[in-house]
């Protein structure tokens, strides 16, 4: 199995519970190409003060927690209400659910501790997106 085929597999694992809406969502947001896919969100956690929050997601070591409101700053409302209706749930229960979800797809979509270069990212979540479409 591929390693794209063990991401697909574990990103999988973590919709259980019926929360496979927002994990497509998660990775329908990390591909956007119009809003700059992962790179975008890095960008927008460092914007926000909190870079060294997303680089542990990226890095090999634990992931570091992230509060529902940090996330809704650092999203926006626009966005969490997209991903909430996507997923069919209220904008509260959406940012808490993401606060488990996506460091942990920020973490597979980067499995050697560092976002791939040339559009690797990209070609992997697509893959994912594929796999949840």
């Amino acid at each position: 199995m591929g390693i794209f085929d063990d991401v697909a597999g574990k990103v999988r694992g973590m919709a259980g519970g019926g929360d496979a809406g927002l994990m497509q969502g998660i990775i329908d947001m990390l591909t956007d190409r119009q809003s700059g896919g992962l790179g975008g969100i890095i960008q927008a956690f460092n914007q926000k003060g909190l870079g060294h929050i997303i680089s542990s997601w990226i890095d090999t070591g634990p992931n570091l927690p992230v509060t529902p409101n940090q996330l809704h700053e650092v999203l926006g409302p626009e966005r969490v209400q997209q991903l909430a209706n996507k997923a069919g749930l209220s904008t509260d229960e959406t940012v808490t659910k993401l606060t488990r979800y996506l460091p942990d797809a920020v973490d597979q979509a980067t499995p050697d501790g560092k976002v791939p270069e040339g559009g690797l990212v990209g070609k992997g979540l697509d893959f994912l997106k594929s796999r949840f479409s």
